[in-house]
């Protein structure tokens, strides 16, 4: 795995304090940060990069203690917490009267510094507001609000001596965004500030539509830069420089795996390649975003990750519906309690078709039905209820499109150590389909029916044309039932994000060249193909029982 420098972090705050609690969780889930929580700033504080301290107008017995550690190179981030006491002099910046709790737009005051590569021009926070008046010629307003027509300034930094201060008045620690601000300014606090680094990216395999989605991904991330495409057919090549004048063009995996200009390659190859070419890549050094699913079977994927262990490089797999609207709804409400404890799930898809003629239809190159859409969809599941998985039952039906080697159907029932069950279902013999979510909670349910849409476009000879979008792209309707005190099952329809294209490349950019979490562990990759191992077993022992524990 990529390797990040260490940095070591002391939050002093009070015993009672929760509001930094989500903090605390995403700065934990970061390797190279090691966390410290007191309730009492030590004698000794040498060995910390960066001290955060929660009730900062409190510390002028502490002034000289602190000046001392960060005019030694130490860094300080205060926190304003409902007080308009004076900050130390150190800080450049006095807070004024607190005002009332509101939905606060934030914005860069520079937003062209590298700390503010891939994030939100603009961030809505729901926040006490207070400012920060600025009291020194050499502080830096790192962000403001808009506030009754001026920006009045929320984050601010300085130099002192050989480190760095900083202060905010903000207190949104639960805001993904925030989170990531404060995570970047803390770096700068330890001396390891964001750079304008950018990386090399090359596509092994390329094809008209995946190999162009990746590309244009890639395109349109900050820090990445598509570079060099591999593929062995001559005409994908020819449509690899259509589609991206000026990269660099290669035949073999070799020859792209020696391209001094790429760090990291996308193996965008059929699933039975994916261990082989991902080994080759990291041993030369390269790190791998790998499509889904990551390998066929649990010694592949072993492999892959004591190589990425070995070489020190990143490996991931392409689980992009991580960034599905309907999914990251669905996680939200979870996150909120709104139907208390996930113990049931289902989740389905398919339809009835003839199975396509590539090679997803065939089961030694695919890994089998459900090894397509259940790299995704079982990546949900282990997201959804993080549990030890303890048994899985597979069983499939061979009935109808004998053309294909693939099962016409394919089940997958896992159950979790905790007694929580789940079950996937792909079905090409489905007339009637499923809904694609059901889940069930202590409190509530959420059901999420699929939506068919096509598209109608006036034509003066032909009348009109129509276009079918997939329902597979479209935004199911999700729908969410909690039992109301007075025993009436109560129906409202699940609020959505906005949907945006590319957020996967955005957050591997920050994993790679900020040391960001990245949103699909591998781990949950990993399990993943156990999963799909396991019950493809099950399936050819018709059914028997798989214990993953075991």
């Amino acid at each position: 795995m990529i390797v990040h420098p260490r940095i070591s972090i002391l939050f002093i705050i009070k015993d009672d304090d929760l509001s930094l609690q989500p903090l605390f969780a995403y700065l934990q889930s970061i390797p190279h940060i090691e966390l410290t929580i007191k309730a009492k700033l030590p004698q000794d504080i040498s060995q910390y990069d960066v001290i955060v301290t929660a009730d900062t107008g409190s510390f002028a017995d502490s002034h000289d203690h602190m000046r001392q550690f960060v005019h030694a190179g130490g860094g300080w981030l205060g926190l304003v917490s409902l007080s308009d006491s004076p900050l130390l002099q150190l800080f450049g910046a006095h807070p004024t009267p607190v005002g009332p709790i509101c939905e606060l737009r934030v914005m860069f005051k520079n937003s062209n510094h590298p700390r503010t590569k891939r994030l939100p021009a603009a961030i809505y926070l729901n926040s006490h507001y207070q400012s920060l008046e600025p009291t020194a010629e050499d502080t830096e307003i790192i962000l403001y609000t808009d506030w009754h027509y001026r920006h009045s300034p929320v984050l601010v930094t300085r130099v002192a001596g050989d480190g760095r201060v900083a202060c905010t008045t903000l207190q949104a620690y639960d805001d993904p965004a925030f989170q990531q601000i404060l995570y970047r300014l803390l770096r700068e606090l330890a001396g390891q500030p964001i750079n304008d680094q950018t990386l090399g990216v090359g596509l092994l395999g390329y094809s008209p539509f995946i190999g162009k989605d990746h590309g244009m991904g890639v395109e349109a991330t900050v820090g990445l830069a598509l570079t060099a495409i591999c593929d062995l057919n001559p005409e994908r090549l020819i449509q690899a420089r259509e589609d991206f004048p000026g990269v660099k063009i290669y035949d073999s995996s070799e020859a792209l795996a020696t391209d001094p200009d790429m760090d990291l390659v996308i193996i965008c190859t059929p699933p039975h390649t994916h261990a082989q070419f991902s080994l080759a890549m990291m041993d030369s050094g390269k790190h791998v975003l790998c499509e889904k699913p990551l390998a066929l079977n649990k010694k592949e994927a072993a492999a892959m990750v004591e190589m990425a262990e070995r070489r020190k490089v990143h490996l991931s797999c392409h689980q992009n519906r991580r960034w599905d609207v309907d999914y990251l709804a669905i996680k939200q409400a979870i996150a909120e309690g709104l139907i208390g404890e996930l113990f049931y799930m289902e989740t389905f898809i398919g339809g009835f078709s003839h199975p396509c003629g590539y090679w997803h239809s065939h089961a030694e190159i695919s890994g089998g039905t459900a090894f397509d859409w259940g790299g995704h969809y079982l990546d949900w599941v282990v997201s959804l209820i993080p549990d030890r998985v303890k048994t899985v039952i597979g069983t499939r039906h061979k009935r109808v499109w004998h053309d294909v080697t693939n099962a016409d159907q394919e089940r997958i029932q896992i159950r979790f150590a905790g007694g929580q069950e789940a079950e996937f279902l792909h079905s090409d013999i489905a007339a009637l389909r499923k809904p694609k979510w059901y889940l069930l909670g202590t409190k509530g349910a959420i059901i999420g029916h699929w939506r068919d849409v096509t598209h109608y476009k006036i034509d003066p000879v032909l009348y009109y044309h129509e276009h079918h979008i997939p329902a597979t792209e479209m935004l199911p309707d999700l729908t969410l039932h909690r039992r109301h005190p007075s025993g009436q099952i109560v129906a409202q329809k699940l609020a959505m994000p906005a949907r945006q294209h590319y957020l996967l490349y955005n957050n591997l950019a920050d994993h790679l060249l900020t040391g960001e979490p990245i949103m699909a562990p591998l781990e949950h990759s990993v399990l993943v193909v156990a999963i799909l191992e396991a019950a493809a077993r099950s399936a050819a022992n018709g059914g028997a029982v798989e214990d993953l524990d075991g």
